[in-house]
């Protein structure tokens, strides 16, 4: 898991697309991305970086580029999840929650989820 590429913002909102569509064609990734401010040709510059990262392939179906991601969902979000951790906290995840409980970041059902976490962990 630690070889997963890094990915810029942008490129995180498309994979955030092929993700939940997969597999998905470049007409219906450029549909799905019509809010954002990307014209076409930089939507399609950020897939082609994806598939330079090796994040995501394609196959040609006719006329049409059908795109599948090569790396989970999962994967990628943990991976960024430690990430964050170590370089802001040091490593220190619980560091992490008590930051967000000390400045009001959780609700009261967060909390309660995480304490419905932690006791199914003991």
């Amino acid at each position: 898991m630690s070889g997963l590429p890094q990915i810029s913002e942008a490129e995180f909102e498309v994979m955030k697309v092929i993700w939940d569509n997969a597999p998905i064609s470049t007409n219906d990734i450029v549909k799905a991305l019509s809010d954002s401010a990307w014209n076409v040709r930089t939507i399609q510059t950020l897939i082609s970086r994806l598939e330079k990262k090796h994040v995501i392939s394609h196959i040609k179906e006719g006329r049409l580029f059908v795109y599948s991601p090569l790396v989970a969902k999962e994967d990628y979000i943990q991976m960024e999840s430690k990430s964050f951790i170590d370089k802001i906290y040091n490593g220190a995840a619980n560091k992490m929650v008590m930051g967000f409980i000390e400045n009001n970041l959780l609700t009261d059902e967060d909390i309660a989820q995480l304490r419905d976490l932690l006791n199914k962990k003991e």
